[in-house]
């Protein structure tokens, strides 16, 4: 039996439930689930990990990152920030298409999944990337094998911005895939920008962002992607909202499986608000704007009550003195996979998340919503993705144990109340206790379409 594992004697989150039980993992797959009564196999004790008094979850999945590569590597690569990703409890990621050159070929698509598979410690897939004259290609997109089309419908890099009502349109009507976008109108932007700039000059306070990146931006791109979705019967996933007035275009009464159109929120919009850019200033200036407390507020109750339907990072590091630029110098985005499932935990500490509803939103969603084969779920035959957390377990984040490569992190100095013991991957023990085993490699996601 060398080939197997076993997680004894853990409280097991899975599906709604909340049990005591022992996992038994053969290769990459879960063999058995056994609850506290039922009579464990026998295997040499080296094999066994005792997770008593500790919580088990499926890894985590996240929808929405950026990992750098190829082309912008001095801020993070595909093996660093996996690296923070499995120690944060992330198992499976999907990487945006606007790296240096950007995935708007499937030549370059492909190309990036060959350097994952030779540096990722988590399992990938990536995003193909729309722009205003690729249809031909991205309509050769694989849906077994990719996790969507990206669309951003707000300020991009290079020519990823697709702004042109047509292109669009033609993208609702005729693609299969999933179309996921970013979603701030940007006209409404660059006249709030030029208004700002008129106002203040060069040394616009960051407090000003969200009222650039505004509510009305956002809900004027947020709105038209879901007309747009409905005239064509399109499957649309709207990335990080960020305002309370976007959630009156999502359903709450339908099950997951029903919705054609979904929403993520994203850990930045949910944990920070405008009265935080005074302290931390640009490390928390993101696209869409981190907005008011009320906003945050909302989207936590949107989180609670199904119109949001998943929780992501929009990891997107840059390195500290990029970001320390003043406002229209620094760029938008920041590091967040490693801290984002302890960061979810400190809801459950101050009773406004269960456990039960943390593991629906940021394991079992992504799988069902992106229709990922054999992932994010605790069953048997499924791939044996899994974290390990330690709630009792204070994680003090600093610069000795952060992981990104751009080495901070907006939770810097912050003291979270559980940690991540253990991560698996495919059946590996990648992330155990603070160390990192680069070792094993991540898969491919492959997607039931």
């Amino acid at each position: 039996m060398s080939e197997f594992k076993l997680i004894k004697d853990a409280v097991i989150i899975n599906e709604g439930n909340s049990f005591t039980g022992s996992i038994l993992i053969n290769g990459e797959f879960i063999d058995e689930i056994y609850l506290s009564q039922m009579p464990l196999p026998s295997i040499p004790e080296d094999k066994i990990i005792d997770a008593k008094g500790k919580v088990l979850i499926p890894g985590v999945i996240d929808d929405q990152v950026h990992f750098r590569e190829p082309g912008l590597t001095h801020k993070g690569d595909i093996e660093s920030e996996s690296a923070a990703a499995v120690a944060g409890g992330i198992t499976s990621f999907m990487e945006m298409p606007n790296t240096i050159p950007q995935a708007i070929t499937q030549k370059l698509l492909e190309e990036k999944y060959v350097i994952a598979s030779k540096k990722s410690l988590a399992n990938f897939s990536f995003y193909f990337g729309a722009s205003n004259n690729n249809l031909d290609e991205l309509l050769q997109t694989d849906t077994r094998t990719v996790c969507g089309i990206k669309i951003f419908m707000g300020a991009s890099t290079g020519n990823m911005l697709v702004d042109n009502p047509d292109t669009l349109k033609e993208i609702f009507a005729r693609s299969n895939a999933l179309i996921a976008v970013h979603c701030e109108d940007e006209q409404i932007i660059r006249k709030n920008s030029r208004d700002f700039k008129t106002q203040f000059g060069e040394e616009l306070p960051i407090k000003y962002h969200p009222l650039i990146r505004s509510e009305e931006a956002c809900y004027s791109s947020s709105s038209f992607a879901v007309e747009l979705a409905k005239k064509f019967n399109t499957r649309l996933h709207i990335l990080h909202l960020s305002t309370a007035r976007e959630l009156d275009l999502f359903d709450s009464d339908k099950t997951l499986s029903e919705k054609l159109i979904t929403c993520e929120a994203c850990v930045h919009h949910l944990w920070f608000d405008n009265t935080d850019y005074g302290r931390l200033g640009t490390k928390i200036k993101w696209n869409p704007a981190i907005k008011t407390k009320q906003d945050k507020e909302k989207l936590f109750e949107g989180l609670l009550n199904n119109k949001i339907d998943v929780i992501a990072t929009d990891h997107a590091p840059h390195t500290i003195e990029e970001k320390n630029n003043p406002y229209f110098k620094a760029p938008s985005g920041g590091p967040l996979v490693q801290h984002s499932l302890v960061a979810m935990l400190e809801f459950y500490h101050r009773g406004k998340l269960t456990l039960e509803k943390l593991v629906e939103k940021m394991c079992h969603a992504p799988a069902e919503l992106f229709r990922i084969d054999r992932r994010g779920f605790i069953r048997k035959g499924y791939y044996a993705d899994l974290v390990l957390i330690d709630l009792n377990k204070p994680f003090n984040v600093n610069s000795s144990n952060i992981l990104y490569k751009c080495k901070w992190s907006p939770f810097e100095g912050y003291t979270f109340r559980s940690s991540v013991n253990k991560t698996f991957v495919n059946g590996n023990l990648v992330y155990d206790n603070g160390k990192v085993n680069k070792q094993k490699k991540g898969s491919r996601l492959l997607f039931n379409r």
